[in-house]
Protein backbone atom coordinates (compact mmCIF):
# COMPACT_ATOMS: atom_id res chain seq x y z
CA UNK A 1 0.00 0.00 0.00
CA UNK A 2 1.52 3.32 -1.10
CA UNK A 3 1.03 6.09 1.47
CA UNK A 4 1.21 9.86 1.02
CA UNK A 5 4.18 11.70 2.47
CA UNK A 6 3.06 14.01 5.30
CA UNK A 7 3.98 17.67 5.42
CA UNK A 8 6.79 18.57 7.83
CA UNK A 9 6.00 19.12 11.48
CA UNK A 10 4.44 17.25 14.40
CA UNK A 11 0.81 18.12 13.63
CA UNK A 12 0.99 16.66 10.13
CA UNK A 13 2.81 13.60 11.46
CA UNK A 14 0.14 12.99 14.10
CA UNK A 15 -2.60 13.30 11.45
CA UNK A 16 -0.70 10.92 9.15
CA UNK A 17 -0.28 8.26 11.84
CA UNK A 18 -3.88 8.71 12.94
CA UNK A 19 -5.17 8.11 9.41
CA UNK A 20 -2.80 5.43 8.14
CA UNK A 21 -1.20 3.62 11.11
CA UNK A 22 -3.40 4.09 14.18
CA UNK A 23 -4.60 0.48 14.13
CA UNK A 24 -0.97 -0.63 14.62
CA UNK A 25 -0.37 1.53 17.72
CA UNK A 26 -1.15 0.68 21.34
CA UNK A 27 -2.45 4.16 22.17
CA UNK A 28 -3.78 7.35 20.61
CA UNK A 29 -1.14 8.80 18.27
CA UNK A 30 0.50 11.91 19.70
CA UNK A 31 3.80 13.74 19.36
CA UNK A 32 6.34 13.64 22.15
CA UNK A 33 6.36 17.03 23.88
CA UNK A 34 10.14 16.77 24.30
CA UNK A 35 11.56 15.46 21.01
CA UNK A 36 11.05 16.20 17.32
CA UNK A 37 11.86 13.69 14.64
CA UNK A 38 14.01 14.51 11.65
CA UNK A 39 17.52 15.44 10.59
CA UNK A 40 16.82 19.13 11.12
CA UNK A 41 15.97 18.54 14.78
CA UNK A 42 18.93 16.21 15.21
CA UNK A 43 21.35 18.75 13.72
CA UNK A 44 20.00 21.49 15.99
CA UNK A 45 20.41 19.27 19.04
CA UNK A 46 23.96 18.38 18.06
CA UNK A 47 24.89 22.03 17.49
CA UNK A 48 23.65 22.86 20.99
CA UNK A 49 25.33 19.88 22.70
CA UNK A 50 27.80 20.93 25.38
CA UNK A 51 28.92 18.13 27.70
CA UNK A 52 30.65 20.39 30.21
CA UNK A 53 29.78 19.01 33.70
CA UNK A 54 28.34 15.85 32.12
CA UNK A 55 30.35 13.56 34.40
CA UNK A 56 29.00 15.30 37.52
CA UNK A 57 25.38 15.78 36.46
CA UNK A 58 24.52 12.89 34.12
CA UNK A 59 22.81 10.84 36.87
CA UNK A 60 20.68 13.67 38.29
CA UNK A 61 16.94 12.99 37.99
CA UNK A 62 14.69 15.60 39.60
CA UNK A 63 13.96 18.40 39.13
CA UNK A 64 14.66 18.19 35.37
CA UNK A 65 16.80 21.34 35.33
CA UNK A 66 19.43 19.50 37.40
CA UNK A 67 19.91 16.88 34.71
CA UNK A 68 23.09 16.66 32.69
CA UNK A 69 22.08 13.90 30.25
CA UNK A 70 22.76 14.75 26.61
CA UNK A 71 19.32 13.58 25.33
CA UNK A 72 20.78 12.53 21.96
CA UNK A 73 19.59 8.92 22.08
CA UNK A 74 16.36 9.15 19.99
CA UNK A 75 18.34 10.50 17.03
CA UNK A 76 21.21 8.05 17.60
CA UNK A 77 18.79 5.13 17.55
CA UNK A 78 17.50 6.00 14.06
CA UNK A 79 20.84 6.92 12.49
CA UNK A 80 20.19 10.67 12.41
CA UNK A 81 23.30 11.14 14.55
CA UNK A 82 26.11 8.61 14.32
CA UNK A 83 28.31 7.54 17.20
CA UNK A 84 31.48 8.61 15.30
CA UNK A 85 30.00 12.11 14.79
CA UNK A 86 29.18 12.47 18.47
CA UNK A 87 32.59 11.07 19.44
CA UNK A 88 34.25 13.77 17.37
CA UNK A 89 31.86 16.51 18.54
CA UNK A 90 33.08 16.27 22.15
CA UNK A 91 36.79 16.15 21.26
CA UNK A 92 37.42 19.55 22.87
CA UNK A 93 35.24 19.03 25.96
CA UNK A 94 36.81 19.03 29.44
CA UNK A 95 38.82 15.86 29.86
CA UNK A 96 36.69 14.21 32.57
CA UNK A 97 33.45 15.00 30.77
CA UNK A 98 34.80 13.90 27.40
CA UNK A 99 35.97 10.58 28.87
CA UNK A 100 32.66 9.89 30.59
CA UNK A 101 30.56 10.85 27.55
CA UNK A 102 32.68 8.79 25.19
CA UNK A 103 32.36 5.88 27.59
CA UNK A 104 28.57 6.12 27.23
CA UNK A 105 28.91 6.19 23.44
CA UNK A 106 31.16 3.14 23.69
CA UNK A 107 28.48 1.33 25.74
CA UNK A 108 26.01 1.93 22.90
CA UNK A 109 28.56 0.51 20.48
CA UNK A 110 29.21 -2.49 22.71
CA UNK A 111 25.48 -3.21 22.84
CA UNK A 112 25.37 -3.16 19.05
CA UNK A 113 28.34 -5.55 18.87
CA UNK A 114 26.67 -7.98 21.26
CA UNK A 115 23.33 -7.84 19.45
CA UNK A 116 24.93 -8.17 16.02
CA UNK A 117 26.73 -11.29 17.22
CA UNK A 118 24.15 -13.13 19.36
CA UNK A 119 20.96 -11.80 17.75
CA UNK A 120 17.72 -12.87 19.35
CA UNK A 121 19.66 -14.76 22.05
CA UNK A 122 20.00 -11.35 23.70
CA UNK A 123 16.46 -11.93 24.89
CA UNK A 124 17.63 -14.87 27.04
CA UNK A 125 19.55 -14.68 30.30
CA UNK A 126 23.18 -14.46 29.23
CA UNK A 127 25.25 -15.26 32.32
CA UNK A 128 22.89 -15.70 35.29
CA UNK A 129 19.26 -15.91 36.31
CA UNK A 130 18.09 -12.77 38.15
CA UNK A 131 17.59 -12.95 41.92
CA UNK A 132 14.09 -13.81 43.13
CA UNK A 133 12.58 -11.79 45.98
CA UNK A 134 10.85 -13.67 48.80
CA UNK A 135 7.48 -12.18 47.80
CA UNK A 136 6.23 -11.09 44.37
CA UNK A 137 4.58 -7.71 43.94
CA UNK A 138 1.17 -7.54 42.27
CA UNK A 139 2.16 -4.34 40.42
CA UNK A 140 5.87 -4.02 39.60
CA UNK A 141 5.57 -0.23 39.15
CA UNK A 142 3.07 0.97 41.81
CA UNK A 143 1.85 4.45 40.92
CA UNK A 144 1.30 5.43 44.57
CA UNK A 145 5.10 5.62 44.87
CA UNK A 146 6.14 9.10 43.67
CA UNK A 147 9.37 7.77 42.15
CA UNK A 148 7.44 5.24 40.09
CA UNK A 149 4.59 7.56 39.14
CA UNK A 150 6.94 10.31 37.95
CA UNK A 151 9.21 8.07 35.92
CA UNK A 152 6.49 5.88 34.39
CA UNK A 153 4.54 9.03 33.44
CA UNK A 154 7.64 10.44 31.74
CA UNK A 155 8.15 7.16 29.88
CA UNK A 156 4.56 7.18 28.61
CA UNK A 157 4.28 10.90 27.84
CA UNK A 158 7.73 11.89 26.55
CA UNK A 159 9.00 8.52 25.35
CA UNK A 160 12.35 9.05 27.05
CA UNK A 161 14.07 8.56 30.42
CA UNK A 162 17.45 9.43 31.89
CA UNK A 163 19.66 6.41 32.42
CA UNK A 164 19.34 6.56 36.21
CA UNK A 165 15.56 6.13 36.15
CA UNK A 166 15.84 3.35 33.57
CA UNK A 167 17.88 1.46 36.13
CA UNK A 168 15.38 2.30 38.88
CA UNK A 169 12.48 0.97 36.86
CA UNK A 170 14.31 -2.15 35.71
CA UNK A 171 15.54 -3.04 39.20
CA UNK A 172 12.15 -2.31 40.74
CA UNK A 173 10.44 -4.51 38.13
CA UNK A 174 12.61 -7.60 38.51
CA UNK A 175 14.97 -7.43 41.49
CA UNK A 176 12.43 -5.86 43.84
CA UNK A 177 9.03 -7.01 42.48
CA UNK A 178 10.11 -10.32 40.92
CA UNK A 179 8.50 -9.76 37.50
CA UNK A 180 10.01 -11.24 34.33
CA UNK A 181 12.60 -8.85 32.90
CA UNK A 182 11.64 -9.50 29.30
CA UNK A 183 8.13 -8.16 30.01
CA UNK A 184 9.60 -5.02 31.52
CA UNK A 185 11.96 -4.63 28.60
CA UNK A 186 8.97 -4.87 26.25
CA UNK A 187 7.23 -2.13 28.26
CA UNK A 188 10.28 0.09 27.69
CA UNK A 189 10.51 -0.83 24.03
CA UNK A 190 6.87 0.06 23.46
CA UNK A 191 7.31 3.66 24.53
CA UNK A 192 10.96 4.72 24.27
CA UNK A 193 11.76 6.81 21.20
CA UNK A 194 15.27 5.38 21.43
CA UNK A 195 14.00 1.85 22.01
CA UNK A 196 16.37 -0.65 20.42
CA UNK A 197 16.67 -4.31 21.25
CA UNK A 198 20.45 -3.92 21.47
CA UNK A 199 20.73 -1.18 24.10
CA UNK A 200 17.38 -1.91 25.75
CA UNK A 201 17.93 -5.62 26.33
CA UNK A 202 21.58 -5.32 27.33
CA UNK A 203 20.71 -2.49 29.74
CA UNK A 204 18.04 -4.62 31.40
CA UNK A 205 20.37 -7.62 31.59
CA UNK A 206 23.08 -5.49 33.20
CA UNK A 207 20.65 -4.03 35.75
CA UNK A 208 18.84 -7.20 36.83
CA UNK A 209 22.01 -9.29 36.96
CA UNK A 210 21.32 -11.71 34.12
CA UNK A 211 24.11 -10.18 32.05
CA UNK A 212 26.74 -9.96 34.77
CA UNK A 213 25.68 -12.01 37.78
CA UNK A 214 25.51 -8.78 39.80
CA UNK A 215 22.05 -7.29 40.32
CA UNK A 216 21.52 -3.56 40.80
CA UNK A 217 19.50 -3.00 43.98
CA UNK A 218 17.04 -0.10 44.01
CA UNK A 219 16.06 1.60 47.24
CA UNK A 220 15.01 4.94 48.71
CA UNK A 221 18.68 5.83 49.03
CA UNK A 222 19.05 6.43 45.27
CA UNK A 223 15.85 8.48 45.07
CA UNK A 224 16.85 10.77 47.92
CA UNK A 225 20.29 11.20 46.41
CA UNK A 226 19.17 11.95 42.84
CA UNK A 227 15.61 13.25 43.25
CA UNK A 228 15.03 14.28 46.88
CA UNK A 229 11.85 16.25 46.17
CA UNK A 230 10.09 13.08 45.03
CA UNK A 231 10.38 11.46 48.44
CA UNK A 232 9.44 14.67 50.24
CA UNK A 233 6.13 14.87 48.36
CA UNK A 234 5.34 11.16 48.27
CA UNK A 235 2.16 9.86 49.93
CA UNK A 236 4.23 6.91 51.16
CA UNK A 237 6.97 9.05 52.64
CA UNK A 238 6.41 7.58 56.11
CA UNK A 239 5.73 4.05 54.89
CA UNK A 240 8.15 3.66 51.99
CA UNK A 241 8.08 0.13 50.53
CA UNK A 242 11.67 0.53 49.29
CA UNK A 243 13.09 2.04 52.47
CA UNK A 244 15.72 -0.71 52.70
CA UNK A 245 17.74 -2.52 50.07
CA UNK A 246 16.05 -5.47 48.33
CA UNK A 247 16.61 -8.57 50.43
CA UNK A 248 18.52 -10.34 47.66
CA UNK A 249 21.04 -7.51 47.37
CA UNK A 250 21.06 -6.00 50.84
CA UNK A 251 24.41 -5.18 52.35
CA UNK A 252 23.10 -2.80 55.03
CA UNK A 253 22.84 0.97 55.30
CA UNK A 254 23.68 2.86 52.14
CA UNK A 255 26.16 0.26 50.97
CA UNK A 256 26.88 -1.00 47.47
CA UNK A 257 23.90 -1.20 45.15
CA UNK A 258 25.41 -4.09 43.17
CA UNK A 259 26.31 -7.50 44.55
CA UNK A 260 26.78 -11.09 43.49
CA UNK A 261 24.44 -12.49 46.15
CA UNK A 262 21.79 -15.01 45.14
CA UNK A 263 22.17 -14.94 41.37
CA UNK A 264 22.18 -18.34 39.71
CA UNK A 265 25.10 -18.46 37.30
CA UNK A 266 24.66 -20.16 33.94
CA UNK A 267 26.96 -20.99 31.02
CA UNK A 268 27.08 -17.98 28.67
CA UNK A 269 26.55 -18.45 24.93
CA UNK A 270 29.70 -19.55 23.15
CA UNK A 271 29.32 -16.58 20.80
CA UNK A 272 30.20 -14.24 23.67
CA UNK A 273 33.60 -15.92 23.87
CA UNK A 274 34.43 -15.82 20.16
CA UNK A 275 32.87 -15.04 16.80
CA UNK A 276 33.55 -17.59 14.04
CA UNK A 277 32.51 -15.10 11.34
CA UNK A 278 33.16 -11.55 12.52
CA UNK A 279 33.01 -10.22 8.94
CA UNK A 280 29.40 -11.36 8.63
CA UNK A 281 28.65 -9.82 12.03
CA UNK A 282 30.16 -6.49 11.05
CA UNK A 283 28.79 -6.41 7.51
CA UNK A 284 30.61 -5.20 4.41
CA UNK A 285 33.57 -2.84 4.75
CA UNK A 286 32.89 -1.42 1.28
CA UNK A 287 29.78 -1.35 -0.94
CA UNK A 288 28.92 -4.92 -1.88
CA UNK A 289 26.38 -6.99 -3.77
CA UNK A 290 23.49 -8.95 -2.23
CA UNK A 291 25.75 -11.56 -0.64
CA UNK A 292 27.97 -8.86 0.92
CA UNK A 293 30.96 -10.59 -0.68
CA UNK A 294 31.30 -9.10 -4.17
CA UNK A 295 32.81 -5.62 -4.11
CA UNK A 296 31.38 -3.08 -6.51
CA UNK A 297 33.95 -1.36 -8.73
CA UNK A 298 35.46 1.87 -7.46
CA UNK A 299 34.08 4.97 -9.13
CA UNK A 300 35.12 8.60 -9.14
CA UNK A 301 32.77 11.56 -8.84
CA UNK A 302 32.19 11.66 -12.58
CA UNK A 303 30.92 8.09 -12.57
CA UNK A 304 28.67 8.48 -9.53
CA UNK A 305 25.64 9.43 -11.59
CA UNK A 306 26.10 6.35 -13.80
CA UNK A 307 26.30 4.06 -10.75
CA UNK A 308 23.21 5.70 -9.22
CA UNK A 309 21.30 5.15 -12.44
CA UNK A 310 21.50 1.40 -11.86
CA UNK A 311 19.66 1.83 -8.53
CA UNK A 312 15.89 2.36 -8.50
CA UNK A 313 15.66 3.41 -4.86
CA UNK A 314 17.44 3.53 -1.53
CA UNK A 315 15.75 1.21 0.96
CA UNK A 316 15.62 2.89 4.34
CA UNK A 317 15.43 0.94 7.58
CA UNK A 318 14.56 2.31 11.03
CA UNK A 319 18.28 2.15 11.89
CA UNK A 320 19.35 4.37 8.97
CA UNK A 321 17.19 7.46 8.43
CA UNK A 322 19.81 10.21 8.50
CA UNK A 323 21.06 12.35 5.63
CA UNK A 324 24.54 10.88 6.12
CA UNK A 325 23.30 7.31 5.78
CA UNK A 326 25.92 5.68 3.52
CA UNK A 327 23.40 4.39 0.95
CA UNK A 328 21.58 7.73 0.77
CA UNK A 329 24.84 9.65 0.45
CA UNK A 330 26.09 7.36 -2.34
CA UNK A 331 22.89 7.69 -4.39
CA UNK A 332 21.95 11.33 -4.22
CA UNK A 333 18.65 12.12 -5.93
CA UNK A 334 17.45 8.51 -6.03
CA UNK A 335 14.10 8.07 -4.21
CA UNK A 336 14.30 6.87 -0.63
CA UNK A 337 11.75 4.17 0.19
CA UNK A 338 10.53 3.30 3.67
CA UNK A 339 8.08 0.52 4.45
CA UNK A 340 6.02 0.51 7.63
CA UNK A 341 6.36 -3.21 8.22
CA UNK A 342 2.74 -4.13 8.95
CA UNK A 343 3.26 -7.66 10.34
CA UNK A 344 6.06 -6.44 12.61
CA UNK A 345 4.22 -3.35 13.83
CA UNK A 346 1.04 -5.31 14.44
CA UNK A 347 3.02 -7.68 16.65
CA UNK A 348 4.96 -4.98 18.49
CA UNK A 349 2.04 -2.58 19.07
CA UNK A 350 4.31 0.40 19.65
CA UNK A 351 3.23 3.67 21.16
CA UNK A 352 1.91 6.19 18.66
CA UNK A 353 4.72 8.53 19.76
CA UNK A 354 7.27 6.25 18.15
CA UNK A 355 5.34 6.13 14.87
CA UNK A 356 4.89 9.92 14.92
CA UNK A 357 8.64 10.37 15.46
CA UNK A 358 9.29 8.18 12.41
CA UNK A 359 6.71 10.08 10.34
CA UNK A 360 8.27 13.41 11.32
CA UNK A 361 11.69 12.11 10.34
CA UNK A 362 10.56 10.88 6.93
CA UNK A 363 8.61 14.09 6.22
CA UNK A 364 11.72 16.13 7.04
CA UNK A 365 13.82 13.99 4.69
CA UNK A 366 11.24 14.54 1.95
CA UNK A 367 12.02 18.27 1.97
CA UNK A 368 15.46 17.43 0.54
CA UNK A 369 14.95 14.41 -1.72
CA UNK A 370 12.15 12.20 -3.11
CA UNK A 371 10.66 9.87 -0.49
CA UNK A 372 8.19 7.02 -0.93
CA UNK A 373 6.21 5.56 1.98
CA UNK A 374 4.54 2.16 1.97
CA UNK A 375 2.64 -0.03 4.41
CA UNK A 376 2.65 -3.82 4.13
CA UNK A 377 5.13 -6.69 3.98
CA UNK A 378 8.55 -5.34 3.11
CA UNK A 379 9.34 -7.85 0.30
CA UNK A 380 5.90 -7.31 -1.28
CA UNK A 381 6.18 -3.51 -1.21
CA UNK A 382 9.72 -3.39 -2.58
CA UNK A 383 9.06 -5.97 -5.30
CA UNK A 384 11.81 -6.46 -7.88
CA UNK A 385 13.35 -3.00 -7.57
CA UNK A 386 17.10 -2.52 -7.74
CA UNK A 387 17.82 -1.25 -4.25
CA UNK A 388 20.71 0.20 -2.35
CA UNK A 389 20.68 -0.17 1.42
CA UNK A 390 22.94 0.36 4.41
CA UNK A 391 23.79 -2.75 6.40
CA UNK A 392 22.13 -2.75 9.83
CA UNK A 393 23.55 -4.88 12.68
CA UNK A 394 20.17 -6.34 13.63
CA UNK A 395 18.57 -9.74 12.88
CA UNK A 396 15.66 -8.12 11.04
CA UNK A 397 17.93 -6.64 8.39
CA UNK A 398 19.56 -9.99 7.70
CA UNK A 399 16.18 -11.68 7.43
CA UNK A 400 14.60 -9.07 5.16
CA UNK A 401 17.65 -8.45 2.98
CA UNK A 402 17.74 -12.17 2.19
CA UNK A 403 14.25 -11.73 0.73
CA UNK A 404 14.70 -8.30 -0.84
CA UNK A 405 18.24 -8.94 -2.16
CA UNK A 406 19.48 -5.35 -2.46
CA UNK A 407 21.71 -4.64 -5.43
CA UNK A 408 24.18 -2.71 -3.27
CA UNK A 409 24.75 -2.99 0.48
CA UNK A 410 26.76 -0.18 2.07
CA UNK A 411 28.83 -0.43 5.27
CA UNK A 412 27.39 0.37 8.67
CA UNK A 413 29.12 3.42 10.28
CA UNK A 414 30.70 1.61 13.21
CA UNK A 415 32.49 3.52 15.93
CA UNK A 416 34.73 0.45 16.34
CA UNK A 417 34.41 -2.34 13.80
CA UNK A 418 33.52 -5.66 15.51
CA UNK A 419 36.24 -8.22 16.07
CA UNK A 420 36.18 -11.94 16.77
CA UNK A 421 37.28 -11.71 20.41
CA UNK A 422 35.46 -11.94 23.74
CA UNK A 423 32.36 -9.88 24.52
CA UNK A 424 31.56 -11.22 27.99
CA UNK A 425 32.73 -8.07 29.78
CA UNK A 426 32.12 -4.49 28.72
CA UNK A 427 35.06 -3.32 30.83
CA UNK A 428 37.50 -5.70 29.15
CA UNK A 429 36.09 -4.90 25.72
CA UNK A 430 36.37 -1.17 26.38
CA UNK A 431 40.01 -1.42 27.39
CA UNK A 432 40.78 -2.99 24.02
CA UNK A 433 39.17 -0.09 22.12
CA UNK A 434 40.59 3.40 21.38
CA UNK A 435 39.98 6.08 23.98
Amino acid sequence: MRLPVPDPGPDAAVAFVGEHLADLACDTPAASPSFRGGQSAADAALAALDVTNYARRRNEVWPPERRGASRMSPWIRHGLLSLPALWEHVADAPSRDRTKYRDELAWQEYARHVYARVGTRLGDDLRAHPPRPPELWEDPWPRDMACMDTTVSELHEDGWLVNQTRMWLASQWTVRAGARWRDGEDAFFTHLLDGSRAANRLGWQWTVGSGTGKAYGFSRYQVEKRAPKLCAGCALNDACPIQDWPSDTQRGGAGPSRTEQRTERIEPPSLLRSDPDSDATAGPSSPAGPSSTVDLPDVDAGDAAQRSSTIDAVWLTAESLGDDDPALAAHDGVPAVFVFDEPLLRRLRLSGKRLVFLAETLADLATRRPVELHRGRVPDELGDRRLAATFAPVPGFRRLSAQVEPTAVHPWPWLFRPHAGRLQSYTAWRKSMPS
